[in-house]
């Protein structure tokens, strides 16, 4: 019977993966895992540097954790290819700690022949709290006739899907109100101006005045003199 292969066409947002529940952390596997790695830090190994360095115990590197991830979307997504993983680290990992890894389709899109599959994907400890998150991108076949067409150099099969998401979309941003219009201001009335006076030739004199005609002396008339009584 062939392997089981993911194909575009089956899957639909909300599908989860089941969940992939690993054994306890111990010190050998630190150890298998900082010779596989070259990742020989104190802290992951030696009891005493730890201790020093203020930790109950030796740490184990996170990402040990994303590796589980990667595991588990590797034995879900049998056929596809891994575009992108990436995680946040919420809590540190310690020897003896569980992990439940778990995820689910978040979002799907396909155009030109290309189809793609968004995974939102975690892990939690043996207390139910969250140490990682992750994001995972994988490009898939759309169905079986598209991956033999790959196969035979023919071009692919193109079904064009909107993309369906089920992620927190972005608000908009709130759109400006319009702005009021201006009051426009009261008409005054309108003032009487002067008319201009007109420009004066430049360098030239203004004219004098006529001079008044000079007013004629009145020759007043003598008044007889009046007679003395004896």
């Amino acid at each position: 019977m062939p392997p089981r292969k993911l194909y575009f066409e089956n899957i639909r947002i909300g599908d989860e993966l089941p969940a992939m529940a690993k054994s306890p952390i111990d010190r050998v596997q630190l150890a298998r895992y900082a010779g596989a790695t070259g990742d020989f830090n104190a802290v992951h190994v030696d009891e005493v540097a730890a201790r020093a360095a203020g930790m109950p115990s030796v740490v184990a590197p996170n990402t040990i954790g994303m590796g589980f991830l990667g595991q588990l979307v590797g034995d879900w997504a049998r056929g596809a290819h891994v575009k992108r993983l990436s995680c946040r680290f919420s809590r540190m990992l310690w020897p003896g700690d569980t992990l439940v890894c778990k995820g689910r389709v978040a979002d799907r899109h396909g155009q030109d022949g290309k189809y793609f599959l968004e995974l939102d994907v975690w892990a939690e400890n043996q207390t139910g709290g969250l140490v990682i998150r992750g994001n995972v991108t994988l490009k898939v076949f759309y169905s079986v006739e598209d991956e033999n067409r790959f196969r035979l150099g023919q071009p692919p099969l193109v079904v064009n899907v909107p993309r369906e998401s089920i992620r927190a979309q972005p608000t908009p941003p709130p759109t400006a109100s319009p702005a009021k219009p201006a009051r426009s201001a009261k008409a005054r009335k309108p003032t009487r101006k002067a008319p201009p006076r007109a420009a004066k030739p430049s360098g030239a004199k203004p004219p004098k005045r006529a001079a008044k005609p000079a007013r004629k002396a009145v020759a007043r008339k003598a008044k007889p003199a009046k007679a003395k009584r004896k």
